[in-house]
């Protein structure tokens, strides 16, 4: 075949389909040219924002500092583009950046947990994704690719998956998934009216229209002096509905599928090996429809950085708002086994707990425990004891005038912290006593379990 002609074009999926094989041959690849822009996307909208304000940039060359700002802000994006690259060499995904100070990352492939696709608005203009890449141990740090095209982000995740399960870069990335939930866009608007954010904004307005009809110059005074706190009671319900917009849950091998994002969209993998806790709320404006919201808690450092607080708002729901039968389908789907029976704290605890007594209650078996307390918000926590890092016993000057005490199982999560509030002392030591045989023989019966799922291919 002649070599002096020119190559035929090939289509875009097989650009990026070569692009990413190239990569994993270890072969340094660079980021999509459009990287920059959409790096700096925020602070060029704000500043060329303030350059429509009228009269902004007439004084003191004001137009030309500006302008200034934005070349500037672009050829830093476009130094950190140059200066990026990433490739897969000796089984391990390695990531270059920096021009000053040169930052190596490698991220071993059989430790890959996780592949997750962010696509931000701008990003998806242009057609772009990021890809972050979770490893075990890593806490909530994830690796970056930030951007790629999404035909090329979508090939290279598929092989990214391949290969940490030890199969072929090009065999399937994920197997057949079954959707458990989705939820509706008009119900998360309800839930989010109807939630304390929702609530306290519609007071907000209400008062506002009510002052504007009785004595407009107040309502004027009052608007404009409270214009920046009244945009931020605005962006709290808009962030909630934002994020969780059409979230979707599907069930694989490798863990949960988690999708949602009105502007941004993820698509997010939650191994089972990470859940730590679940935590039912049902809160009191909520109860007349039978409504509810399920929370995961999942293992995770403290950190900083943008990328990890999109991690940790991408997993904070798992069901925004549904009924009680798509709580219990993920429950169950996610702890298998869960314990039915509750018990009541003894009749004394009234005496401290009057307005929560009815919903105090626990559940306990080989595997789970399930408290729940709260009046006005209704909290059950769900907390597998395999998961269990500590288990505290605590009395209070009350408590001890009622023989009363709580125990307390602390997972390594952040959001889910169960409780066995205000049961009887002598009952509460022998819990404390029981438990962590309990936990070791749970972690012994996960153990087995595990090594049975990674068998089940091969038979």
């Amino acid at each position: 075949m002649s070599g002096g002609g020119p190559r035929p074009a090939l289509p875009a999926d097989a650009k990026a389909d070569a692009a990413a094989a190239a990569g994993l041959r270890g072969e340094w690849q660079r980021l999509h040219p459009l990287s920059p822009l959409v790096r700096t996307g925020r602070g060029l909208i704000a500043i060329v924002f303030v350059l429509l304000i009228p009269g902004a940039g007439s004084r003191n060359g004001g137009g030309l500092v500006h302008l200034a700002i934005i070349v500037v802000v672009l050829a830093v994006g476009v130094i950190a583009w140059l200066v990026t690259r990433w490739r897969v060499e000796g089984g391990v995904l390695r990531v270059d950046s920096g021009l000053i100070r040169r930052t190596s990352e490698r991220f071993p492939l059989s430790q890959i947990q996780a592949v997750d696709t962010v696509r931000p608005g701008l990003a998806r203009m242009f057609g772009l994704a990021e890809l972050r890449i979770r490893v075990a141990g890593g806490g909530a740090k994830a690796g970056r690719l930030a951007y790629l095209s999404r035909a090329e982000a979508e090939a290279l995740r598929a092989r990214l998956l391949a290969l940490s399960r030890g199969e072929a870069a090009d065999a399937p990335a994920t197997a057949e998934e079954r959707t458990l939930v989705s939820v509706a866009p008009r119900r998360l608007l309800a839930s989010i009216a109807l939630s304390g954010a929702g609530v306290t904004l519609e007071l907000v307005l209400a008062a506002l229209v009510v002052l504007a009809i009785l004595a407009p110059g107040v309502a004027a005074a009052a608007l404009s002096g409270s214009a920046a706190s009244l945009v931020a009671l605005v962006l709290v319900p808009f962030r909630r509905f934002n994020g969780e917009y059409r979230l979707t849950v599907a069930e694989a091998d490798d863990g949960l599928h988690v999708r949602g994002g009105l502007i941004e969209t993820s698509v997010e993998t939650i191994p089972r090996g990470r859940i730590q806790a679940l935590r039912m709320l049902e809160p009191l404006l909520w109860r007349p429809w039978g409504w509810c919201r399920l929370e995961i808690d999942v293992a995770m450092q403290k950190s900083k950085g943008r990328q990890d607080r999109n991690q940790a708002k991408s997993v904070r729901a798992l069901l925004p708002v549904g009924g009680r039968e798509q709580a219990q389908l993920l429950l169950h789907a996610v702890f298998p086994g869960l314990p039915e029976e509750r018990l009541v704290p003894p009749a004394r605890a009234r005496w401290k707990s009057p307005l929560r007594f009815r919903y105090l209650s626990w559940a306990g078996n080989e595997r789970y425990a399930v408290t729940t307390s709260g009046r006005v918000r209704r909290v059950t926590d769900f907390v597998p004891l395999e998961k269990l890092q500590s288990v505290r016993l605590t009395e209070g000057p009350m408590q001890r005038r009622l023989r009363l005490a709580s125990v307390h199982l602390d997972t390594a999560g952040r959001r889910a912290h169960a409780v066995l509030r205000d049961r009887d002392a002598a009952d509460a030591r022998r819990l404390l006593e029981e438990l962590p045989a309990r936990c070791r023989r749970a972690r012994r019966l996960e153990g087995a379990a595990l090594a049975d799922r990674s068998r089940a291919p091969s038979r």
